[in-house]
């Protein structure tokens, strides 16, 4: 790697998660600053703990996840001194507590995701030896930087997820138009539609996985007031990409049916040359949709290449060609 190009990753990750690091610093330096002020009579490491594992880089990050990770601390040490009260430091001690915890953390998450905090606060408990004291402190400590947090946090370089869902937008409309374009490509290669229907089926799954980071952003949006001039525009765009996302597994029946017909030779060899400028005008629609412009020109394009398509190969083989793109123009563009 040239210096050229170790500057431009420097900067390039200075940029793009420059403004997250300041956004800790600063909230755990007040963190810090107000539980001395709140009667602390040791450095409040514990403060400065809640904002260092609550805060993230995702640009989808609600604030409802921040606080279920801050929660994930406090029952951690709640958990850790009722052990402790129970049983002394040792191996069947840690067992207990390390699968009470694990299944707590099940629970007491962002969403579905797994909290771990709750072990690590327990285990912290656990390690130390004067639990009490220690659990006591780091309760409160923790729930003033926890506070800190949650009020410093919306207004602090505050996550865009309108920037980074469009930016998702514009990386699902070029998935998915590659994927029916490679599709289309492999007519009449058994060998090469064979391998192409493993990898479209795969890209599929991941365009289908785009539904739920569309609902993470407008979760996002809820207690974001400094983006709130977004809102309409975050709904709209997670809406229209959560109706292209649940289209993609029409590429992959595209896929399937390019490696089902690719062994009958001359069949396809319309289709080889009519859905080339099919795939182009259905990938342009896709990107309007996105990009909240109008889709419906380029859809009526699609839809009259592949009617003339059909008047062209009127076989069976080209039906069930043609049909992957009437279904996914259908439920983009209604």
């Amino acid at each position: 790697m040239t210096a050229s190009a170790v500057r431009a990753r420097v900067v390039r990750q200075v940029r793009e998660q420059g403004p997250v690091a300041a956004r800790v610093l600063v909230v755990a330096a007040v963190a810090w600053q107000v539980t001395l002020w709140a009667g602390a009579r040791h450095p409040p490491v514990y403060a400065v703990f809640a904002p260092l594992m609550a805060l993230r880089s995702d640009p989808f990050t609600s604030m409802t996840a921040v606080l279920m990770r801050i929660l994930g601390v406090l029952a951690g040490v709640a958990l850790g001194l009722s052990l402790v009260t129970l049983l002394s430091p040792s191996f069947a001690a840690l067992v207990v507590l390390l699968a009470l915890a694990l299944f707590l953390g099940l629970f007491v998450g962002p969403g579905n995701a797994f909290n771990p905090q709750i072990g690590l606060s327990s285990l912290l408990v656990l390690s130390n030896p004067t639990p009490d004291a220690y659990g006591l402190a780091r309760v409160w400590e923790t729930a003033m930087g926890g506070l800190v947090t949650i009020v410093l946090a919306p207004l602090l370089w505050p996550p865009n997820p309108r920037r980074e869902l469009e930016s998702l937008a514009r990386d699902c409309a070029e998935r998915l138009t590659a994927a029916l374009a490679a599709s289309v490509t492999v007519l009449g290669d058994p060998a090469a539609a064979r391998a192409n229907r493993v990898l479209v089926e795969a890209e599929a799954e991941r365009l289908a996985a785009f539904r739920d980071r569309a609902a993470e952003a407008q979760r996002a949006m809820r207690f974001n007031p400094l983006r709130r001039r977004d809102r309409g525009r975050v709904a709209e765009l997670a809406g229209h990409l959560a109706v292209v996302a649940g289209s993609a597994q029409y590429a992959a029946l595209l896929a399937v049916e390019a490696d089902a017909l690719s062994g009958r030779g001359a069949a396809v060899s319309p289709g080889r040359t009519a859905l080339p400028s099919v795939v182009d005008a259905t990938g342009r629609t896709v990107s309007a949709l996105l990009a909240g412009a109008d889709p419906a020109g380029p859809a009526d394009e699609a839809r009259r290449l592949l009617d003339a398509y059909r008047r062209a190969d009127p076989q069976p083989t080209a039906v069930a060609l043609r049909r992957p793109f009437l279904k996914l123009l259908d439920t983009c563009v209604p």
